[in-house]
């Protein structure tokens, strides 16, 4: 395996008082699934948004998909994220006037692709997460773990390497959540990279590899 993401010396501060990150190495493989955990006020969801390229670092390094992301116009990280991320939130995001199939099919959007070519691979998408029969129902008509499937179809429509999920459990009740785990691990059976974001430690030791986080700093990380 070759590592999809590479980070070195990661530090974010916000002005000159809050240093968030503080010196975060981290590598991960094509086709790994782990957890990244920690507490609240770790800086967990401040990596997440780093090593997603919703934020640059302070200082440090980030590789994705064989591309220097530190020294990307925001114009090309957007492509990158485009093509090779994929985000699923706590929040599903849906929008409430259209059908699962739409808001799928809306994650198309930055590709330019046509209308009908999105709504093809959005119903793909759908299938995949089973949600074969629910295609033109709308959020107020799913439940909250048919949401969530709605919001990883929509994450995988484009075919990214790397899968983000952050907190993808934290709206949901148990039997709903854990349909959600075992969806991350069948996209990662299939070849997704998934990272999965969490304060949950009985959901990260589930995982086959955790890193710790506490402070801005990496505690500990099963893979090293």
């Amino acid at each position: 395996m070759s590592a999809v993401l590479e980070a070195q010396a990661l530090e974010k501060r916000y002005g000159s008082d809050v240093a968030a990150l503080r010196g975060v190495s981290l590598a991960v493989e094509d086709g790994e699934l782990l957890a990244i955990v920690g507490p609240s006020g770790s800086g967990k969801s401040t990596l997440l948004h780093v090593l997603g390229t919703l934020e640059r670092p302070s200082a440090g390094t980030i590789r994705i998909d064989g591309h220097e992301a530190s020294t990307l116009s925001a114009r090309s990280l957007a492509a990158l994220r485009a093509s090779a991320i994929g985000f699923v939130f706590q929040q599903f995001f849906l929008l409430d006037g259209r059908s699962a199939l739409d808001n799928v099919a809306d994650g198309l959007l930055y590709g330019g692709r046509p209308l009908g070519e999105r709504r093809a691979r959005a119903e793909e998408a759908l299938v995949r997460v089973g949600l074969a029969h629910r295609l033109e129902h709308r959020p107020n008509q799913l439940s909250g773990g048919e949401q969530q499937r709605v919001a990883v179809a929509r994450s995988i429509v484009g075919e990214p390497r790397i899968l983000f999920a952050d907190e993808p459990t934290g709206n949901l009740d148990t039997v709903s959540g854990q349909a959600v785990v075992d969806l991350l691990r069948e996209l990662n059976r299939g070849g997704t990279t998934v990272i999965v974001i969490t304060h949950d430690r009985e959901l990260a030791l589930e995982l086959p590899r955790r890193v710790e986080l506490r402070d801005g700093l990496v505690e500990l990380d099963t893979a090293a």
